[in-house]
């Protein structure tokens, strides 16, 4: 962990969108006493972006502290790291380029206090893709992927399910191009490993969903089941992971069979999104496994038709929070339990 004076978990947040949910459910969160005794967190932003959100959220009784040195930081107390030199103005509910460029300079500021050692991980406050200019940005996991580890793999995570993803954020129209057996087994074995690092799972077992419906029906609807995901399996069983498939996804998650595994690998976004939204939209937390540090997000995205309305629930980014600190004491070597009943 991190050299510092303070005895918890220094959590570094970045700032997300400043006109989205993602500072609303930061300052919300951490009014919680419960999340302050957890860890020292400090958001990299700038205190007249915090201070426009707590009037417009009238959060007056939060306590503060601005810093410019991680060393800085005091428990009990949200600690804002000044980041920037230019003005931000903040337009709420709207989709500007200030927005993602405020926002990618939060992360990347971030990216070096972990890389520095100045904090013990990463939360991540969701951003828009579509308004960040800068080349190559695909995203939280993709850029972090650059930074701290090529065999990044996106799992979304509750007490109730775990969800990776063999694709990302690509179009649909290139998943099955995308597919091959080596990429599958790298898939299913990063989060086996995963689920033992992290999670605390001994031995899981993993689903593995078809990309076609009814899983391609035999090859009447598609090959991908036959030529590319089925030898993956066995070629995970051969390695001894407990690995089934292909599933067909639908009769998968609607008839509850999720409940009998450890971990799901889905073959694209909204294969494995959508189902795990449905059954933990509130609760779940984005976890970048494969790193060599521990970042999380909270389940949703900027969300910018809720943004000053004081109504966006701070649910899951508290989740993200509590993982996010359970994983970094785990990879200490102490043994805590993920999702204590």
């Amino acid at each position: 962990m991190a050299n510092r004076s303070v005895s918890k978990i220094l959590a570094g947040i970045t700032i997300g969108d400043t006109n989205g949910v993602g500072v609303e459910v930061v300052l919300r969160s951490f009014g919680q006493q419960s999340l302050l005794d957890m860890c020292v967190p400090i958001v990299y932003g700038d205190i007249a972006v915090i201070n426009y959100h707590v009037e417009a959220l009238n959060l007056r009784d939060l306590a503060l502290n601005v810093i410019n040195d991680e060393s800085h930081a005091k428990e009990g107390v949200l600690n804002v790291f000044s980041i920037g030199s230019e003005p931000v103005s903040v337009n709420l509910g709207e989709n500007r380029p200030s927005g993602g460029r405020y926002a990618l300079e939060s992360l990347q500021r971030a990216s070096e206090a972990i890389k520095q050692g100045a904090v013990d991980l990463m939360i991540t406050a969701p951003l828009n893709k579509s308004n960040i200019d800068h080349i190559g940005f695909n995203g939280h996991t993709g850029f972090l992927a650059e930074q701290f580890g090529k065999d990044a793999i996106m799992i979304m995570a509750s007490e109730e399910v775990k969800v990776a993803l063999v694709t990302g954020h690509i179009p649909v129209s290139e998943v099955a191009g995308c597919l091959t057996v080596d990429l599958i087994f790298e898939k299913i074995t990063s989060l086996k490993q995963s689920l033992i690092d992290d999670f605390g799972i001994e031995a899981p077992s993993i689903a593995v969903l078809g990309l076609n419906p009814h899983a391609g029906d035999d090859g009447l609807i598609g090959k991908e089941e036959i030529d590319t995901i089925a030898p993956a399996v066995s070629k995970a069983n051969e390695f001894g992971i407990d690995a089934d498939g292909p599933i067909s996804a639908d009769g998968f998650f609607g008839s509850g069979a999720y409940k009998e595994y450890d971990g799901v690998l889905a073959m694209y976004h909204d294969q494995g999104l959508i189902p795990f939204k449905a059954i933990s939209f509130d609760t779940g937390v984005n976890f970048t496994a494969g790193l060599s540090i521990v970042r999380t997000s909270p389940g949703h995205g900027v969300a910018y038709d809720l943004a000053g309305r004081g109504i966006a629930s701070p649910t899951s980014f508290g989740e993200a929070v509590r993982l996010g600190c359970a994983i970094c004491q785990r990879r200490s070597g102490q043994p805590i339990e993920i999702f204590p009943k």
